[in-house]
Parts: structure tokens; C-alpha cells; sequence
């Protein structure tokens, strides 16, 4: 019976390590609620107003888009709302997540990749009737490449990553091979949030389940500073849906897109578990999957794929109202993330 209290230890620690993440995710939303009339109060004062994209990524004019949003387009919805929900999951993490081997990375990179968005809204904010949407494809590019590379060379040579983790199978070493694979899921997640940000709502209704689910993965691996950093995401980003859902009071804008979703990749190399980060985030698979084969027809074979692309335009351009695109895509996120959960939790321990 001597093992009883080791047990009671560990139990102990456990619902200790719980309790502080529910307070963190609490907290975030609190101060992100907090912060949001300032901000409202701002955007509306100094026009911070996104301005639409005249063009198609293959350079003929968005027709099809432009039917759908015109209406919107009018209304002047300001943009950078996900500047609030970094500062508060910044400042959440760095005050009260004490875990600080676990969550100086990720707080870096949402940091990092949320500048470079925000220099983008800037741009596209100041580029009124210039005929401008903001940075030019290939510098946002660059830059969120720039902050993969760096995060991929301190994964591997700081804290010696290279195993992947393959559910009901086991983990692999691939060597070198880790540092392009990092790049690559990196890179992609970044611009598959930010395209899949474009209806009221979606992004962060697929954002909250991802990081959820993450929390849960984390928790269960005995990573609790992770698990509490991706709580604190999920507080905030209810904030921001609670203001996106239609109609949008304000939009994630490149800030808030490129800053989660670069840290969600940057998430699912620390769990090692980059094989079913396809899973749960799914629905962002699938609407960057759509605007590369769109993008590919077009210059291959002259012809569109999809009425609009990605596909959640499609579904509106097929006669689906905003909301239920969004809600429906909001119940398929949430499905994978529950698969993605379960095949997650298989075998799966900390490096």
C-alpha cells in the first residue's frame, strides 16, 4: 500500500495543474473583454477600416467575391481586432504562466508573426483608393518565413527535436529532415488561418476548437505550461468570436491570422503531433487545399474549379447564407477535433 501516496501526489498535482488552466483561459477572456471596448473605441475613431482586395490572387478582378461582400464592404468594420487578442494572451502567459521553458516560445512567435500582420492591416488600412491591400504577397512571405526558419533551427539544435510521432505506429527519428518539416507546417497553418478568415465568425469558431483541443493533448502528456498557453488562446479568441460572430463588429484582421496560426503550427511541433495536426485543423487543410487548386486551374488550364475560391465563397456563391457556412464548418471542425483528440492521445508522450 506504500504506492497510495504517490498517487494522491499525483492526482494532487494534477487537479492542481487543471485548476490553473481553467484560471488562465478565465483570465484571458476577462482582460480580452476588458480590452476590446478601447479598442472598438479606437478603430471607430481613427477609421481603422479594412479595405477590400480589388483583385484575385491571379489578377483578374474578384467579380465573384465582390457580388457576395459588397454589402459588408459598406458597412467600414474595422480591422486588427486580433492585435487585442494577442496583447492579452501575451500579457495573461508572461504574468501568471510561470511554465517559461514551455510558453517564451510560442508567446515569441505569436508576438513575432502577429508584427508582421500587423504591418500589413497598417497598410492596407492607409491604402484607401491607392489601389493597395497592404504588404506585397512575397514580403509577407519572407517575413513569416524568416520567423519558421528561426523556429525550426532552435527545435532542432537548442532542444534537440527530431522524433515524429505516428499514432497506434510510434515515434521516428528523421534526423535533419525535422527542420523543413517544422518550416513547412509552419508556414502552411499561418497562411491556411489567414485565408480561411474571411466570413464572420469562422476563423475563430475553428481557432477555439484547435487550440481546445490542443490544451486537452497537452494536458494529458503532463505539459501543463503548453496546455495553460493554449487555454489562454482559447479565452481570448471567445472574446474576439463573441464580437465576429455575424455581423462582425470587427474583423482578426492579418494580426491576429498570421500571429494564431503560425503559433498553432509552432503547437503541434511541440506536442509532437504534427501527423494528426492535419485532422484537427481539417476545415484550414481543406480551405487553403481549394485556393491552391483554384490558383493551379487557373493558370494551367484557364478555367475555375470553384465559383470563388476558397471554398467557403463557393458554398456562399452556390446560394448557402454567411451563417450557415460558418456554422456548418464550425460542426465539421469540431468532429476532426475530436478524432484528431483521439488519435492524438495514442501513444503519444513528451519528447
Amino acid at each position: 500500500m506504500s504506492f497510495l501516496p504517490t498517487i494522491n501526489f499525483i492526482h494532487a498535482q494534477a487537479v492542481t495543474s487543471l485548476t490553473r488552466i481553467g484560471a488562465l483561459a478565465f483570465g484571458s477572456f476577462v482582460l480580452s473583454m476588458a480590452l476590446t471596448p478601447l479598442y472598438t473605441r479606437l478603430a471607430f475613431k481613427y477609421k481603422l477600416w479594412k479595405q477590400p482586395r480589388d483583385t484575385a490572387l491571379t489578377g483578374e478582378v474578384a467579380t465573384v467575391y465582390h457580388k457576395l461582400h459588397a454589402a459588408k464592404h459598406k458597412r467600414h468594420i474595422p480591422t486588427m481586432g486580433g492585435a487585442v487578442t494577442i496583447i492579452a494572451i501575451a500579457i495573461i502567459t508572461l504574468l501568471f504562466n510561470l511554465s517559461r521553458s514551455q510558453t517564451y516560445l510560442p508567446v515569441f512567435v505569436l508576438v513575432a508573426a502577429g508584427l508582421v500582420g500587423l504591418l500589413d492591416d497598417y497598410l492596407n488600412i492607409r491604402s484607401e483608393g491607392l489601389g493597395i491591400a497592404g504588404l506585397r504577397g512575397r514580403i509577407k512571405f519572407a517575413l513569416i518565413m524568416t520567423i519558421a526558419v528561426l523556429g525550426a533551427l532552435y527545435f532542432y539544435y537548442k532542444l534537440g527535436y527530431s522524433l515524429i510521432h505516428i499514432p497506434a505506429v510510434g515515434d521516428f527519428d528523421i534526423s535533419w529532415l525535422y527542420i523543413p518539416l517544422f518550416i513547412g507546417v509552419v508556414v502552411s497553418t499561418a497562411n491556411a488561418v489567414n485565408i480561411t478568415d474571411g466570413l464572420d465568425g469562422l476563423s475563430g469558431g475553428l481557432l477555439s476548437t484547435a487550440y481546445g483541443v490542443y490544451a486537452i493533448i497537452a494536458y494529458f502528456q503532463g505539459n501543463y505550461g503548453i496546455a495553460g498557453f493554449c487555454a489562454t488562446v482559447v479565452g481570448a479568441i471567445l472574446t474576439f468570436t463573441w464580437f465576429n460572430i455575424y455581423p462582425a463588429r470587427f474583423f482578426l484582421g492579418d494580426s491576429g491570422a498570421f500571429g494564431l496560426g503560425t503559433t498553432l503550427g509552432v503547437i503541434a511541433m511541440l506536442t509532437n503531433t504534427v501527423v494528426v495536426f492535419v485532422i484537427i485543423a481539417g476545415v484550414f487543410v481543406v480551405e487553403a487545399g481549394s485556393s491552391v487548386i483554384q490558383i493551379l486551374s487557373k493558370k494551367l488550364f484557364k478555367r475555375k474549379v470553384f465559383l470563388s475560391a476558397p471554398l467557403h465563397h463557393h458554398l456562399e456563391a452556390i446560394g448557402w447564407p454567411e451563417t450557415k457556412v460558418t456554422m456548418r464548418l464550425w460542426v465539421i471542425g469540431q468532429v476532426l477535433g475530436a478524432l484528431g483528440l483521439i488519435l492524438g492521445l495514442i501513444g503519444n508522450k513528451v519528447q
